[in-house]
């Protein structure tokens, strides 16, 4: 059982404190996304879990074994790094075998490893050729290769598609995801990229300013953020978010408007709350007796969706997006209405979710 476990762990440079104090358990086999802003402490808590950082408080174990004192090769890790780090005069074959040589393995069982690991990642054809010669895909490959040889109990990866374009990044996100299903091995991921960790990950993790501000199921923080910080980082378009007063009628919205609904929090006395609804969780009405009206500011016509950025009476924007295409142009007085089930409530002062 190859779990990892953060107990405490703390990382600060001189006076600046990166990481300072995180729980964090990673079950046997599970893909784990760390996500969160530049700066963050993603990659500092990743490389702190390779060997490659040290962990000043607070126990690391992998596999139930304590590993802060043990160097990188000894913790039976292998990391993908986002600039591949391949060997330019090495070809393929030679990148994929060389930790195996280095760790004087038998010839027959490096030739075993690399000849499975590019079985798996397609790479037969290319095991002669030099980085070079590769596309930027290819060399993901031939990096993730590499780290398959050694037979892991972990995998790491340090925003691993950040340098692919756009296509590319969403061929090698099903193929990594893919790998971990066929593998099984557990896998911890780092990305600033909110896509990536909805669509790849068992669990994601939230991070800000080194501390877990949510972990649990991608569509679970979706569904659920636990404060405005987590339902504005995930989901694209991110959140609307008004400010309110909630009563037991709804949600007073000042000139804007008001929201009637039984979806309040508990309390005895009105009070001042944010409110949160997601573009896709709007929908557009007439105008006339509608609660909350705006005027279409922007029309954005991606094919499948029609994205409008409508001005509302106090000046301020939201964002709706529409199936199809959406007969309407900028000027135009729409309805909007708000979908009761999907509002969101959060404390105007500490930011958390009043709404479960």
């Amino acid at each position: 059982m190859t779990e990892v476990t953060l107990s405490g762990v703390r990382k600060a440079y001189g006076r600046v404190e990166v990481i300072p104090s995180l729980d964090l358990h990673i079950e046997d086999g599970e893909f784990v996304v760390l996500v969160g802003p530049s700066g963050c402490g993603k990659s500092t808590l990743l490389r702190m879990i390779a060997g490659l950082e040290s962990i000043e408080h607070g126990d690391l174990t992998i596999a139930g074994r304590r590993v802060n004192d043990l160097s990188p090769k000894e913790r039976n890790i292998a990391m993908v790094f986002q600039n591949y780090a391949l060997y330019p005069h090495m070809n393929v074959r030679q990148n994929m075998s060389f930790s195996l040589q280095l760790a004087k393995a038998e010839k027959s069982v490096v030739d075993d490893q690399v000849r499975k690991a590019s079985a798996i990642l397609g790479l037969e054809p290319l095991l002669d050729r030099l980085p070079r010669q590769l596309s930027g895909g290819q060399r993901q490959r031939v990096a993730m290769g590499r780290a398959i040889v050694r037979d892991p109990a972990v995998f790491l990866f340090d925003e691993p598609l950040s340098n692919l374009d756009a296509k590319l990044r969403v061929q090698m996100r099903a193929e990594i995801r893919s790998l971990h299903d066929r593998l099984k091995a557990t896998t911890i991921y780092v990305t600033h990229d909110q896509i990536e960790a909805m669509t790849m990950a068992d669990k994601i993790v939230v991070l800000r300013d080194g501390r877990v501000e949510q972990a649990g199921r991608p569509m679970d923080l979706y569904a659920r953020p636990a404060n405005l910080f987590v339902a504005t980082f995930l989901g694209s378009p991110e959140m609307n978010l008004l400010p309110a007063t909630a009563t037991d009628m709804g949600y007073d919205l000042g000139q804007d408007g008001r929201v009637t609904t039984t979806a309040v929090p508990p309390m005895g006395a009105a009070r001042d709350v944010t409110l949160g609804i997601r573009p896709h969780h709007i929908a557009l009405r007439p105008a006339n007796g509608a609660e909350v009206a705006g005027t279409i500011a922007l029309v954005e016509r991606t094919g499948a969706e029609t994205v409008l950025t409508c001005a509302l009476p106090s000046g301020r924007s939201i964002c709706v997006v529409s199936p199809g295409l959406v007969d309407g142009k900028a000027g135009d007085v729409v309805g909007l209405a708000f979908n009761a089930a999907e509002l969101h409530c959060f404390d105007a002062k500490t930011g958390k979710t009043l709404l479960n």
